[in-house]
Protein backbone atom coordinates (compact mmCIF):
# COMPACT_ATOMS: atom_id res chain seq x y z
CA UNK A 1 0.00 0.00 0.00
CA UNK A 2 1.33 3.57 -0.89
CA UNK A 3 1.48 6.23 1.44
CA UNK A 4 0.17 10.14 0.01
CA UNK A 5 2.10 12.89 2.42
CA UNK A 6 2.37 15.99 1.98
CA UNK A 7 4.76 18.28 3.93
CA UNK A 8 4.01 21.33 4.90
CA UNK A 9 6.70 24.00 5.98
CA UNK A 10 4.53 26.75 7.78
CA UNK A 11 4.75 28.61 4.01
CA UNK A 12 2.67 30.00 1.33
CA UNK A 13 3.25 27.08 -1.26
CA UNK A 14 2.72 24.03 0.69
CA UNK A 15 -0.18 25.12 2.05
CA UNK A 16 -1.58 26.40 -0.91
CA UNK A 17 -1.02 22.65 -2.21
CA UNK A 18 -2.44 21.38 1.17
CA UNK A 19 -5.88 23.25 0.30
CA UNK A 20 -5.35 22.58 -3.89
CA UNK A 21 -5.05 18.28 -2.79
CA UNK A 22 -7.34 18.06 -0.45
CA UNK A 23 -10.18 16.86 -2.43
CA UNK A 24 -8.36 14.86 -5.19
CA UNK A 25 -6.58 13.08 -2.52
CA UNK A 26 -8.54 12.32 0.81
CA UNK A 27 -6.48 9.37 2.28
CA UNK A 28 -3.18 12.43 2.52
CA UNK A 29 -1.10 12.57 5.24
CA UNK A 30 0.21 16.17 6.43
CA UNK A 31 3.09 16.13 8.21
CA UNK A 32 5.28 19.66 9.61
CA UNK A 33 8.50 18.85 11.15
CA UNK A 34 8.71 20.97 13.72
CA UNK A 35 12.46 22.36 14.93
CA UNK A 36 11.02 23.99 17.96
CA UNK A 37 12.45 27.07 16.99
CA UNK A 38 10.19 28.20 14.60
CA UNK A 39 8.14 31.75 14.75
CA UNK A 40 4.93 31.89 16.42
CA UNK A 41 3.44 32.99 13.11
CA UNK A 42 4.20 29.71 11.90
CA UNK A 43 2.31 27.74 14.35
CA UNK A 44 -0.79 30.22 13.79
CA UNK A 45 -0.87 29.56 10.45
CA UNK A 46 -1.04 25.70 10.82
CA UNK A 47 -3.81 25.75 12.85
CA UNK A 48 -5.82 27.83 10.59
CA UNK A 49 -4.36 25.18 8.09
CA UNK A 50 -5.69 22.76 9.77
CA UNK A 51 -9.36 24.11 10.51
CA UNK A 52 -9.60 24.25 6.61
CA UNK A 53 -8.26 20.91 6.25
CA UNK A 54 -10.71 19.32 8.84
CA UNK A 55 -8.03 16.67 10.21
CA UNK A 56 -4.95 16.98 12.14
CA UNK A 57 -1.63 17.79 10.87
CA UNK A 58 1.37 15.30 11.79
CA UNK A 59 3.77 17.50 14.58
CA UNK A 60 7.55 15.48 13.58
CA UNK A 61 10.03 16.34 16.13
CA UNK A 62 13.74 15.24 16.29
CA UNK A 63 14.70 13.08 19.14
CA UNK A 64 17.78 15.26 19.54
CA UNK A 65 16.72 19.13 19.30
CA UNK A 66 18.82 22.13 17.76
CA UNK A 67 21.10 22.81 20.67
CA UNK A 68 22.38 19.24 21.15
CA UNK A 69 23.81 19.17 17.17
CA UNK A 70 25.11 22.69 17.39
CA UNK A 71 27.03 21.13 19.98
CA UNK A 72 27.79 18.44 17.92
CA UNK A 73 28.58 20.39 15.15
CA UNK A 74 31.45 22.57 17.32
CA UNK A 75 29.33 25.54 18.04
CA UNK A 76 29.22 25.93 13.97
CA UNK A 77 25.80 27.74 12.80
CA UNK A 78 24.11 26.05 10.37
CA UNK A 79 24.65 28.16 6.67
CA UNK A 80 23.86 27.47 3.14
CA UNK A 81 27.25 25.37 3.16
CA UNK A 82 26.51 23.34 6.13
CA UNK A 83 22.84 22.80 6.47
CA UNK A 84 22.88 20.45 9.35
CA UNK A 85 19.84 22.03 10.92
CA UNK A 86 17.73 20.78 8.08
CA UNK A 87 19.23 17.17 7.78
CA UNK A 88 19.00 16.68 11.23
CA UNK A 89 16.09 18.71 12.43
CA UNK A 90 13.89 18.40 9.14
CA UNK A 91 14.84 15.50 6.99
CA UNK A 92 15.61 12.83 9.12
CA UNK A 93 12.36 13.46 11.22
CA UNK A 94 10.14 12.72 8.00
CA UNK A 95 12.66 9.82 6.96
CA UNK A 96 11.95 8.01 10.25
CA UNK A 97 8.15 8.80 10.26
CA UNK A 98 8.17 6.84 6.76
CA UNK A 99 10.22 4.28 7.63
CA UNK A 100 10.18 1.68 4.56
CA UNK A 101 7.07 2.22 3.31
CA UNK A 102 6.09 2.94 -0.06
CA UNK A 103 5.69 7.18 -0.30
CA UNK A 104 4.68 9.45 -2.66
CA UNK A 105 5.81 12.99 -1.16
CA UNK A 106 3.78 16.12 -2.16
CA UNK A 107 5.94 18.53 -2.93
CA UNK A 108 4.82 22.80 -3.71
CA UNK A 109 7.44 23.61 -6.64
CA UNK A 110 5.63 26.10 -8.88
CA UNK A 111 5.35 26.05 -12.34
CA UNK A 112 7.18 29.45 -12.72
CA UNK A 113 10.15 27.79 -10.22
CA UNK A 114 13.70 26.21 -11.74
CA UNK A 115 15.50 25.86 -8.41
CA UNK A 116 16.28 22.58 -6.71
CA UNK A 117 16.26 21.69 -2.84
CA UNK A 118 16.90 19.72 -0.08
CA UNK A 119 14.22 16.42 0.05
CA UNK A 120 14.90 13.09 0.52
CA UNK A 121 16.51 10.82 -1.54
CA UNK A 122 15.17 7.37 -0.65
CA UNK A 123 14.59 4.97 -2.91
CA UNK A 124 10.88 4.53 -1.37
CA UNK A 125 9.98 8.05 -1.35
CA UNK A 126 9.03 9.19 -4.84
CA UNK A 127 8.33 13.28 -4.99
CA UNK A 128 5.67 14.72 -7.35
CA UNK A 129 5.08 18.17 -8.04
CA UNK A 130 1.28 18.98 -8.71
CA UNK A 131 1.87 22.69 -9.12
CA UNK A 132 4.48 22.05 -11.90
CA UNK A 133 2.19 18.81 -13.95
CA UNK A 134 -0.88 21.54 -13.54
CA UNK A 135 0.88 24.80 -14.73
CA UNK A 136 0.15 26.76 -11.30
CA UNK A 137 2.19 29.89 -11.20
CA UNK A 138 2.61 32.48 -7.91
CA UNK A 139 -0.66 34.49 -8.87
CA UNK A 140 -2.36 30.75 -8.81
CA UNK A 141 -0.74 29.97 -5.47
CA UNK A 142 -2.33 33.07 -3.93
CA UNK A 143 -5.70 32.93 -5.65
CA UNK A 144 -5.61 29.65 -3.63
CA UNK A 145 -5.10 30.69 -0.38
CA UNK A 146 -6.87 33.59 -0.51
CA UNK A 147 -10.18 32.36 -2.25
CA UNK A 148 -9.85 29.32 0.76
CA UNK A 149 -9.93 32.21 3.30
CA UNK A 150 -6.53 30.47 5.35
CA UNK A 151 -4.54 33.25 3.44
CA UNK A 152 -1.00 34.64 3.42
CA UNK A 153 1.11 33.64 6.11
CA UNK A 154 1.12 35.99 9.03
CA UNK A 155 4.43 36.47 9.36
CA UNK A 156 4.43 38.24 5.67
CA UNK A 157 2.05 41.07 7.18
CA UNK A 158 6.02 42.74 9.02
CA UNK A 159 7.75 41.69 6.09
CA UNK A 160 9.48 38.17 6.53
CA UNK A 161 9.19 36.49 3.42
CA UNK A 162 10.07 32.56 4.53
CA UNK A 163 8.93 30.13 6.88
CA UNK A 164 11.57 27.81 8.71
CA UNK A 165 13.06 29.03 11.89
CA UNK A 166 12.90 32.17 13.44
CA UNK A 167 17.02 32.26 13.13
CA UNK A 168 17.44 31.38 9.81
CA UNK A 169 20.42 32.23 7.91
CA UNK A 170 18.54 32.43 4.40
CA UNK A 171 17.62 35.56 5.75
CA UNK A 172 17.73 39.03 4.31
CA UNK A 173 19.04 41.37 6.83
CA UNK A 174 16.14 43.47 6.57
CA UNK A 175 14.23 40.53 8.12
CA UNK A 176 16.58 40.15 10.82
CA UNK A 177 16.05 43.88 11.54
CA UNK A 178 12.12 43.12 11.08
CA UNK A 179 12.23 39.90 13.59
CA UNK A 180 14.20 42.31 16.23
CA UNK A 181 11.52 44.81 16.19
CA UNK A 182 8.61 42.51 15.97
CA UNK A 183 10.04 39.62 18.01
CA UNK A 184 13.07 41.17 20.50
CA UNK A 185 13.28 38.00 22.27
CA UNK A 186 13.67 35.48 19.45
CA UNK A 187 16.24 37.81 18.16
CA UNK A 188 18.19 37.92 21.93
CA UNK A 189 17.76 34.22 21.67
CA UNK A 190 19.43 33.76 18.12
CA UNK A 191 22.23 36.39 19.23
CA UNK A 192 23.06 34.10 22.12
CA UNK A 193 24.18 31.54 19.65
CA UNK A 194 26.72 33.77 18.62
CA UNK A 195 29.41 33.15 21.22
CA UNK A 196 33.45 31.62 21.21
CA UNK A 197 32.48 27.59 21.12
CA UNK A 198 34.79 26.98 23.96
CA UNK A 199 36.55 24.03 22.91
CA UNK A 200 38.28 26.11 20.04
CA UNK A 201 37.58 29.97 20.34
CA UNK A 202 35.95 29.50 17.17
CA UNK A 203 32.83 32.47 16.41
CA UNK A 204 30.34 31.83 13.84
CA UNK A 205 28.05 34.00 12.89
CA UNK A 206 24.32 33.95 11.32
CA UNK A 207 24.84 36.49 9.01
CA UNK A 208 26.99 36.85 6.60
CA UNK A 209 30.34 38.92 7.90
CA UNK A 210 28.73 40.87 10.46
CA UNK A 211 27.14 39.71 14.21
CA UNK A 212 23.45 40.52 15.14
CA UNK A 213 25.29 42.59 18.13
CA UNK A 214 26.90 44.49 15.27
CA UNK A 215 23.62 44.57 13.09
CA UNK A 216 21.49 45.75 16.08
CA UNK A 217 23.27 48.71 16.47
CA UNK A 218 20.39 51.83 15.55
CA UNK A 219 22.80 52.97 12.91
CA UNK A 220 23.51 50.08 11.17
CA UNK A 221 19.63 49.14 11.08
CA UNK A 222 18.70 52.29 9.90
CA UNK A 223 21.69 51.89 7.24
CA UNK A 224 19.81 48.09 6.10
CA UNK A 225 16.19 49.88 6.15
CA UNK A 226 17.60 52.65 3.78
CA UNK A 227 19.48 49.89 1.65
CA UNK A 228 16.21 47.60 0.98
CA UNK A 229 14.13 50.87 0.77
CA UNK A 230 16.35 51.54 -2.61
CA UNK A 231 16.37 48.41 -3.58
CA UNK A 232 12.33 47.63 -3.29
CA UNK A 233 12.58 51.68 -5.63
CA UNK A 234 14.95 49.74 -8.45
CA UNK A 235 12.83 46.77 -8.24
CA UNK A 236 10.05 48.67 -8.35
CA UNK A 237 11.24 51.12 -11.52
CA UNK A 238 12.46 47.57 -13.33
CA UNK A 239 8.27 46.41 -12.91
CA UNK A 240 7.47 49.16 -15.77
CA UNK A 241 9.12 47.09 -18.11
CA UNK A 242 7.39 44.07 -17.26
CA UNK A 243 4.36 42.18 -19.42
CA UNK A 244 1.02 42.48 -17.89
CA UNK A 245 1.60 38.72 -16.38
CA UNK A 246 4.74 39.80 -14.97
CA UNK A 247 2.65 42.65 -13.18
CA UNK A 248 -0.07 40.74 -11.88
CA UNK A 249 1.59 37.84 -10.56
CA UNK A 250 3.75 35.77 -12.05
CA UNK A 251 7.03 37.51 -10.53
CA UNK A 252 7.06 38.89 -6.61
CA UNK A 253 9.75 41.31 -6.91
CA UNK A 254 9.64 40.51 -2.76
CA UNK A 255 10.16 36.66 -3.17
CA UNK A 256 13.13 34.99 -2.52
CA UNK A 257 13.41 31.67 -3.71
CA UNK A 258 16.66 30.49 -1.88
CA UNK A 259 16.58 28.32 1.04
CA UNK A 260 15.84 24.48 1.30
CA UNK A 261 12.50 23.14 -0.04
CA UNK A 262 11.89 21.31 2.98
CA UNK A 263 11.87 24.49 4.87
CA UNK A 264 10.55 27.39 2.66
CA UNK A 265 7.76 25.86 0.59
Amino acid sequence: MTRHILSLSGGKDSAALAIYMRDRVPEMEYVFSDTRKELPETYEYLERIEDYLGTCVHRLNADLGFDHWYDVYGGMIPSNHRRWCTKMLKLRPFEEFVGNDSVINYVGLRADENRGGYISHKPNIKAVYPFQEDGLKLADIKEILLSSGVGLPPYTQWGRTRSGCFFCFYQQKIEWVRLKEEHPDLFEEAKAYEKPYEPTGTTFTWSERESLTELEQPERMDAIKREHELRVARKRERRENLTLAQVFGDEDPEEDDSGCLICSL
